[in-house]
């Protein structure tokens, strides 16, 4: 990849994750073929894995290096790539045991996903730990 395409490729995925709304102090993202290292602050545990998404779900974004720092410490998510067939509420009965609390996985996706019923194939997801 030549370096004007590396610089172009860089600059859309930073501002994929700013067009989501979310904060990250000092963000950068560096492509190694179809990696991308992302380096930034952020506030909690769910941004972070929100960057992460935000940058993975990319078309020709193999992996994320997180680099990330979090102010706010928590405990980290799992995270689940959907398959046909999935919905929220079969993967909140898998994480879960109760199918019903699918809108916590909506909302800890938000506001990469729009609609409960909008997901796909390979796309990933965050599993929040819930107490």
């Amino acid at each position: 990849m030549d370096a004007i395409r590396k610089q172009t490729r860089e600059a859309a995925l930073v501002s994929e994750v700013v067009n989501m709304g979310l904060h990250v102090e000092n963000l950068s993202v560096d492509l190694q073929g179809d990696t991308a290292i992302v380096y930034g602050q952020v506030d909690t545990q769910a941004d972070k894995e929100k960057v992460i998404l935000t940058v993975g779900n990319v078309d020709g974004v193999a992996s994320v290096d997180d680099r990330l720092e979090v102010a706010n410490p928590e405990e980290d998510s799992q995270f689940h790539e959907v398959q046909k067939g999935d919905s929220l509420s079969k993967i909140a009965k898998h994480y879960y045991g109760d199918a019903m609390k699918y809108p916590i996985i909506f909302e800890a996706n938000k506001p990469m996903l729009k609609d409960p019923d909008l997901i796909y194939p390979g796309q990933m997801l965050r599993i929040p730990p819930i107490a």
